[in-house]
This record gives C-alpha cells, sequence and structure tokens, in this order.
C-alpha cells in the first residue's frame, strides 16, 4: 500500500514529528480508507458494544480528538482517543519518543501532554450523530493535587459524548498515577468515577507490572464498582534482556514486540480469575494476524494496537482482520466469541 510506504518515508523524521504529519494527513483526508465492509465473522458484542471488527486503535495515537473519522474509515473496529486531562499540559520534555527499530518496540514517557479537555469536548460534539464506536481515555494532570477529581472532570463532561470511558491509571510517565492500582486508592477512584458516568460502559487500564495477588483484588474492585471491563495493558517499566536498541535504557513506558508474551500472559490470567463474562482488551505487541489471534484465544473480547503501526504501516489493519477471519474459519469457529479465552488455561511457556 502506498500508505504503508509514506509511513516507513516518514522514519526520515524524529518520532513525534512524524507523527505529527501522519495526523495532520489524516485530518486532511489522505489516509487509507475500508471500502468494503468486514467479514460476518469478524462482528463481535463487547460490554455491550457491537463492534464490526475487534481490531481497535488503543490510545495515545490521536491524542485531541483530531482524526477519530478517518482512523474509523482506515478499517478499525473502534478507536480510543486520548488521554485527556482537565488542563491542556506539554507533557514531559523532549525527545520523549524512542524507536527500537531491532526490536519492533518504542520507549515513551510523553506524560499525556494534550490539548485539554475544553478542545477535547467540542471536537467530540462536532462529530455527534456520525456512526462507529469512539472511546476516551481519562488521564490526570501531572501536576494535579486531586487526580480523583480529574478523572471525575473528563467524565461527567464528556459522558454522553463518547461510546466508551477508559479509567488510565497504568501510565508510567505521570509520577504516581500507577499508585491508584492499589487497593484503597482504587476504590476510592472507582466509587467516584461510578457516581458520575452516564450510560456509556466504562474500563479500566492497567499497568502489565502488576503482581500476581493483584489480579483478583482488580477484578474484585471492577465487580464492585460497576465498572463493564478491563483493558490489558499499557506500557511496561520492565526491559527484557532481548533489548538491542542503542535507546534501550531510555526511561518510560516499552511497548511493541517485547510486550506481547507478558501482556498476553496477563490477560490469561485475567480470564481465568475473571470466568468469562468480564470484557477484557487486550493490548501489547500485536503485529499480525497471529499476534491478534493468540490475544483472542489468551481471553481477550477485544484488541487494540499502536506500536504495530509504526513499523508495518495502516495496511496492517486490513491484513490482520483478513488473517484473523481465515485463522477463525480454519478452526471451525463462526465468530470471534467462540474462540475467546479457548487457551486461557495454557501459559505461554506452553510454546
Amino acid at each position: 500500500m502506498i500508505h504503508d510506504l509514506i509511513a516507513r518515508a516518514l522514519h526520515v523524521f524524529e518520532p513525534e514529528t512524524a507523527h505529527r504529519f501522519g495526523i495532520l494527513g489524516l485530518k486532511a483526508g489522505l489516509g487509507p480508507r475500508q471500502l468494503s465492509r468486514d467479514p460476518a465473522i469478524l462482528a463481535t458484542r463487547v460490554a455491550g458494544l457491537d463492534l464490526p471488527n475487534p481490531l481497535g486503535l488503543a490510545a495515545g495515537f490521536d491524542k485531541n480528538a483530531e482524526a477519530a473519522d478517518a482512523l474509523l474509515a482506515a478499517g478499525f473496529g473502534f478507536v480510543e482517543l486520548g488521554a485527556v486531562t482537565p488542563r491542556a499540559q506539554a507533557g514531559k520534555p523532549r525527545p520523549r519518543i524512542f524507536r527500537l527499530a531491532p526490536d519492533r518496540a518504542v520507549i515513551n514517557r510523553m506524560g499525556f501532554p494534550n490539548q485539554g479537555l475544553d478542545q477535547f469536548e467540542t471536537r467530540l460534539r462536532r462529530r455527534q450523530g456520525r456512526g462507529g464506536i469512539v472511546g476516551v481515555n481519562l488521564g490526570a494532570n501531572l501536576d494535579s493535587e486531586d487526580r480523583v477529581s480529574d478523572y471525575v472532570t473528563c467524565l461527567e463532561r464528556l459522558k454522553d459524548l463518547a461510546q466508551f470511558f477508559t479509567v488510565n491509571i497504568s501510565s508510567p510517565n505521570t509520577p504516581g498515577l500507577r499508585n491508584l492500582q492499589s487497593h484503597g486508592a482504587l476504590d476510592e477512584l472507582l466509587a467516584a468515577v461510578a457516581q458520575v458516568r452516564g450510560q456509556a460502559p466504562v474500563f479500566l487500564k492497567i499497568a502489565p507490572d502488576i503482581a500476581d495477588e493483584d489480579v483478583s483484588p482488580i477484578i474484585d474492585a471492577i465487580a464492585r464498582h460497576g465498572l463493564d471491563g478491563i483493558i490489558v495493558s499499557n506500557t511496561t517499566i520492565q526491559r527484557p534482556d532481548s533489548l538491542s536498541s542503542e535507546h534501550m535504557g531510555e526511561g518510560g513506558g516499552l511497548s511493541g514486540v517485547p510486550i506481547f508474551e507478558p501482556s498476553t500472559e496477563l490477560v490469561r490470567q485475567f480470564r481465568r480469575a475473571a470466568g468469562p463474562d468480564l470484557a477484557i482488551i487486550g493490548v501489547g505487541g500485536i503485529d499480525s494476524a497471529d499476534t491478534a489471534y493468540a490475544k483472542i484465544r489468551a481471553g481477550a473480547n477485544a484488541i487494540q494496537l499502536y506500536t504495530g503501526l509504526v513499523y508495518h504501516g495502516p495496511g496492517l489493519v486490513q491484513r490482520i482482520k483478513s488473517g484473523l477471519a481465515k485463522r477463525l474459519q480454519a478452526d471451525g469457529f463462526v465468530s470471534v466469541a467462540e474462540a475467546v479465552g479457548v487457551d486461557c488455561n495454557r501459559r505461554s511457556s506452553d510454546g
């Protein structure tokens, strides 16, 4: 695809500049467009949301809700915008994104840069009445003195303007944010969110670095406060021994191929602990139909990607969907839902 060639050509620019060119191209109508319907076998229902296919775009790509419709037109089954914070903020100093090309990975320490809630809300209001499943990733300002209030503020303002919301407590780039995953803090946050939420599903997004013993308490908290599901997982602060890039020592969250196995194993853990009913969106290292299918078989009802686009271009969306449909059919499944969790009792090391 010409769009894949353009994506590779953008690598001559530093990552953040290349990303901005990509957003501008989408806004200008220069992105790819899917002209046919998805195969019926890919349609699925997650937390009450009817998706044409289970492949979504993870938060972080369109932080300011500038290109949702262009991204949906490219073939994603759903798109998650943000993270948005109440006040506009610049984030961490640049450079703050690093391509680890030999590892097919990225390290970022962005710190939730965004134009703030006012502009985000205006853009969402502008697209009301259009089709497609669009979600919002909710964040907290770097210098916030009351992070729970930040999440509540964003959700109250936007609760009728998107099809789902994600409470993101898993970014490693906002100091202390991951502390909200601890039991008492998590209960306080989710109780406050539950008081102001509207009718749209609400997910909790967690880090891949949680301890095994934290899985069940997180599931219990989700159930206790009526959330609809969980997104597993964000970037990791770990640095696997397999890394070889010159940028491997940079601070921030690691995404891409190196986190596929640990994030998929975490999906399995949550599916085993929660049973079949909890909605799980699997994220981390998806860059092919094989990895997408493995994540679903491990227990994900739907999946998201981002870093894979950096190295494979937007044509990856169609390649994954085509390959996923073929794999489902070859294994005798008539829907995505039938394949969810069939390998959840099997560990990554089983091969």
